[in-house]
C-alpha cells in the first residue's frame, strides 16, 4: 500500500466512510470506521492532509484531526457535490470528496475556534428566545382580538394590553386564567433575553474586533458580533466584493456569448449575515429619508435610482466591503477619510 497523502471523511452520528489516495492517486483507503473508532485509526497513521464537509460536528473533529498533526480542509457541500457521480452512497460522497479538495482553485472554509463556536451558540440562543417572544406575543393579540380587545403594534403595547384583559370582569375566568399563564411566560422570555444580551454584550466589548466594527453606520452589537465569528479568517477572501458575493449580496450572473445579463443577488453564504446587513441598511435608509442632511451623497443618489429596498442590498454590499476592509487592515471606522474613504489608521 502506498503512502496516504490525501483522505477525505464522509461524517455521520456513528458511521465515517474513509476515501484516500497516494501520490499517484491510486486508491490506498476505503474503509469504514464506527465513531469510537476514527481517532485511533488516525492516530496511527502519518500526518497528512484530511478533508471533510463542513457541516455539523466537522469543526469539532477538524480540531481532533488537527491536534494529531494532520493537515485539515474543510469543503463546503456545494463543491463536494459537483464531483459525486451517479448512484450516490457515503462511498461515493467520499471518494467525491477526495478529488473536490485536491483541485487547485478549490476555497475551503476556515476551522472555527471553540470560543468562536461558544458565540455563535449565544447569538443562536438569542435569535431563538426573540422568535418565541414574537409567538407569545402574537398569540396573546390574536387570542384578545376574538374577545374585542386590540392593542397597537410593538413589543411595549403588550403589557398595557395585559393589564386591560386582567381588569376586565367581562372576560370568562378561564380566559383571564389563560392570558394570565401567557403574561407568566413572556416574563421569563423576556427575562432570558436580558440574560443572554447581557453576556453577548459583554462579549462584544471585549472584543477589539466587534467593537470596530460596531461604528458603521447600520452594523449594531449582534451585527457586528456575527461578522466577527462567522468571518474568522478574512484573508481567505481576495476582496472586499468576493467577501459580500461569499454572503450572497452580489447579482447572479447570466452572460453569454459577450453579452452581460445580471440578476437578482445570489443568496448564497450564510443567511444570518445577509439578513443583519440588509436590516441594518434598512434602518440607515429610514434615517436618511428623516435626515437627509446628514445622510451621505452616495446613499442620497442611490435612493433617487432605485426603491428602498433595492438600494438596502446596495447598501449591505458597501457595508459588508468596509465590514472586510476594517478586519484585514485593522482600520477604524471614519467617513469621509480622504485617503481612504470610510477608514482612518486605528
Amino acid at each position: 500500500m502506498g503512502e496516504i497523502t490525501r483522505v477525505f471523511i464522509d461524517t455521520s452520528k456513528q458511521i465515517f466512510q474513509l476515501h484516500g489516495v497516494d501520490a499517484g492517486e491510486a486508491v490506498v483507503v476505503r474503509k469504514t470506521l464506527k465513531r469510537s473508532q476514527l481517532a485511533t485509526f488516525f492516530g496511527s497513521i502519518p500526518p497528512t492532509v484530511v478533508g471533510l464537509e463542513a457541516c455539523g460536528a466537522s469543526h469539532h473533529w477538524a480540531r481532533v484531526l488537527g491536534s494529531l498533526g494532520h493537515e485539515v480542509r474543510l469543503v463546503a457541500p456545494q463543491h463536494v457535490k459537483a464531483y459525486v457521480r451517479r448512484n450516490k452512497n457515503d462511498a461515493r460522497d467520499a471518494e467525491g470528496g477526495c478529488e473536490a479538495m485536491s483541485r487547485p482553485t478549490m476555497t475551503f472554509v476556515p476551522v472555527k475556534t471553540v470560543e468562536d463556536q461558544a458565540v455563535l451558540m449565544l447569538v443562536s440562543l438569542r435569535d431563538r428566545l426573540v422568535r418565541q417572544r414574537t409567538q407569545v406575543t402574537n398569540a396573546i393579540r390574536g387570542h384578545a382580538s376574538e374577545f374585542g380587545l386590540v392593542a397597537p403594534t410593538g413589543l411595549d403595547k403588550i403589557d398595557d394590553l395585559l393589564a386591560r384583559i386582567a381588569c376586565d370582569e367581562t372576560l370568562p375566568i378561564l380566559a383571564r386564567e389563560l392570558f394570565a399563564i401567557e403574561a407568566q411566560g413572556l416574563a421569563q422570555l423576556q427575562a432570558r433575553l436580558k440574560q443572554v444580551d447581557t453576556k453577548l454584550m459583554a462579549w462584544h466589548r471585549a472584543d477589539e474586533t466587534s467593537r470596530r466594527l460596531a461604528q458603521v453606520p447600520g452594523i449594531g452589537p449582534i451585527g457586528a458580533t456575527l461578522l466577527r465569528v462567522k468571518t474568522p479568517a478574512p484573508e481567505v477572501f481576495k476582496s472586499g466584493r468576493q467577501y459580500a458575493a461569499w454572503m450572497g449580496l452580489t447579482p447572479k450572473d447570466h452572460s453569454t456569448a459577450g453579452k452581460t445579463k445580471l440578476g437578482v443577488i445570489t443568496r448564497a453564504g450564510d443567511e444570518a449575515l445577509r439578513a443583519v446587513l440588509v436590516s441594518g441598511a434598512m434602518s440607515v435608509i429610514r434615517q436618511a429619508r428623516t435626515r437627509p442632511d446628514r445622510a451621505s451623497p452616495w446613499l442620497i443618489a442611490l435612493l433617487e435610482r432605485k426603491a428602498p429596498k433595492e438600494a438596502a442590498v446596495a447598501l449591505a454590499n458597501k457595508m459588508a466591503r468596509i465590514a472586510w476592509k476594517l478586519m484585514i487592515t485593522g482600520q477604524a471606522y471614519a467617513p469621509g477619510h480622504s485617503q481612504q474613504p470610510g477608514l482612518k489608521a486605528a
